[in-house]
C-alpha cells in the first residue's frame, strides 16, 4: 500500500468508513419516510408512529454501555460491521404486516444503530488529524447526511410505483447494510491501530466501567446535539403526513433539497467552524432551525416547504458537524469507545424524545401546535449554548 501522509484526511481507512457509514444511513434514510406512511397504512395513528419511531431510540440508548465497552475491549471496526449485520436482519421483521412487527423491528434496529455510530465515531477519531478534526467531521457527518438526498424520495418513489410497495423499500434497505458490512471489512484491513487496549483496560473493574455509562469529557458537545436532533422528526418523519394532509404532490424533492443542502454544508460548515468557533456554529445552527420552522408553519405549500427544509438543514448541519468536532476534542484517547458512545447517544435519545413529542402534538392540537413545539425546543436549544458560551470556546 503506498504511503499516506499523516496530515492527510482522504486515507482509504478514511474513504471506507465514510462509504460504510453513507450505506448504513441509507437504510435510515430510507425507513424515515416509509415508516409513518406504513404504519398509518397499517391503522396507526401519529401518536402510534411516535412510539414506534421512540422503540428504536430506546434500546439504542440502553445497549450504548455495553457497545461502548465492547467497542474499547474488542475492536472498533468488527463492532461497526456487526451493527450493520443486525440492522439488516431487524428489517426482515418488517415483512410481517402487523404494527407490533414494525415496533419490534425498529426496536432490534436501534441496536444495530448503536453498534454502528459507536464504532464508526470512535473509527473516525483515530484515523482523523488532530488539526482537521472540524474538517474531517464535516466531511464524515456531511457523507452520512448526504444519505438523505436521494433515499427518503427513492423510498416513497418505489412505495408509489406500479411495480413497488413497502415489501420492494424493505429488501432494498436489507440490501444497503449487507453491502455496507462489505465496505466495512475492507476497511478494517486498513484502519489504524487503537490505543493500547491494556491501558483502558487498567482503568477500573469491568462491571463498574460497564454500568458508568455516561463519560464526562464529552457530556457537553453530547447535550449540544441532544438539543440540536429533538425537533428532527419534525422536519424528516412527521412532514410526510403533513404534506399529504395539505395536498403537496411530488414531495420527494423536499428531501433531495433537504438532503443536498446537508450534505453540501457540513464539509464546509465543519472547516468554518475551526476557523470561527464551536460557540458561533452552534448559535448559527439554532437560530436557522427556529426560522425554518416558523417559516413552515406560515408558508402551506411546496416551495415554503423547501426552503423551510434547507434552512433547517443547513443549521442542522454546522450545528452536527460542531458537536462532533468538539466531542472528538474532548474525548480521553484511553476510552474512546466509551465517549463515542456517550455522544451517539444524543441523537437516538432525542429522535425519540422529539418523535413522541411531536406525535403528541399532532394528535392533541393538529401540525400547527407541532411544528410551534419545534420551534420552541429548539429556542430552548439556542439558550443552553448561550448559558454554556464560555465552556463551548
Amino acid at each position: 500500500m503506498p504511503h499516506e501522509r499523516p496530515d492527510s484526511i482522504w486515507t482509504r481507512a478514511f474513504a471506507l468508513l465514510c462509504l460504510a457509514q453513507l450505506l448504513g444511513y441509507a437504510q435510515n434514510a430510507m425507513l424515515t419516510p416509509t415508516f409513518p406512511l406504513y404504519i398509518t397504512r397499517l391503522g396507526g395513528s401519529p401518536f402510534v408512529v411516535g412510539l414506534v419511531l421512540a422503540c428504536f431510540a430506546v434500546t439504542s440508548v440502553i445497549v450504548r454501555p455495553f457497545i461502548g465497552h465492547w467497542a474499547d475491549r474488542w475492536n472498533e471496526a468488527k463492532v461497526m460491521i456487526s451493527g450493520l449485520l443486525f440492522m439488516g436482519a431487524s428489517i426482515l421483521l418488517c415483512f410481517v404486516p402487523l404494527v407490533e412487527m414494525t415496533m419490534l423491528a425498529n426496536a432490534l434496529r436501534g441496536i444495530g444503530w448503536a453498534a454502528l455510530n459507536a464504532g464508526g465515531y470512535t473509527l473516525l477519531a483515530l484515523s482523523a488529524p488532530e488539526a482537521k478534526r472540524g474538517e474531517a467531521s464535516g466531511y464524515y457527518s456531511g457523507v452520512q447526511g448526504s444519505a438523505t438526498i436521494l433515499f427518503p424520495a427513492l423510498a416513497l418513489w418505489l412505495i408509489y410505483a406500479p411495480f413497488g410497495g413497502f415489501t420492494l423499500v424493505f429488501s432494498v434497505a436489507v440490501a444497503l447494510t449487507l453491502t455496507g458490512a462489505g465496505a466495512a471489512a475492507l476497511m478494517a484491513r486498513h484502519v489504524p491501530r487503537a490505543a493500547d487496549r491494556s491501558a483502558t483496560a487498567a482503568t477500573g473493574p469491568w462491571w463498574r466501567e460497564l454500568f458508568s455509562m455516561a463519560d464526562r469529557d464529552v457530556l457537553l458537545p453530547s447535550l449540544m446535539l441532544f438539543c440540536l436532533n429533538l425537533s428532527l422528526p419534525a422536519v424528516t418523519s412527521f412532514i410526510v403526513l403533513y404534506a399529504r394532509q395539505i395536498g403537496i404532490e411530488n414531495f420527494g424533492s423536499y428531501f433531495v433539497v433537504s438532503g443536498a443542502t446537508s450534505f453540501l454544508a457540513r464539509p464546509l460548515l465543519g472547516r468554518v467552524s475551526d476557523k470561527i468557533g464551536r460557540d458561533r456554529s452552534l448559535a448559527a445552527g439554532f437560530v436557522l432551525q427556529i426560522v425554518a420552522l416558523i417559516l413552515v408553519m406560515n408558508i402551506a405549500n411546496l416551495y415554503g416547504v423547501l426552503i423551510s427544509g434547507a434552512l433547517y438543514m443547513l443549521g442542522n448541519a454546522i450545528g452536527s458537524s460542531t458537536s462532533l468536532a468538539l466531542a472528538l476534542t474532548r474525548a480521553n484517547p484511553q476510552r474512546r469507545g466509551k465517549a463515542m458512545a456517550t455522544f451517539s447517544v444524543a441523537y437516538p435519545l432525542s429522535y425519540g424524545l422529539g418523535s413522541l413529542l411531536m406525535g403528541s402534538a399532532v394528535e392533541m392540537a393538529g401540525y400547527t401546535l407541532m411544528f410551534l413545539s419545534a420551534a420552541v425546543v429548539s429556542a430552548a436549544g439556542l439558550a443552553v449554548a448561550l448559558m454554556t458560551w464560555s465552556k463551548l470556546k
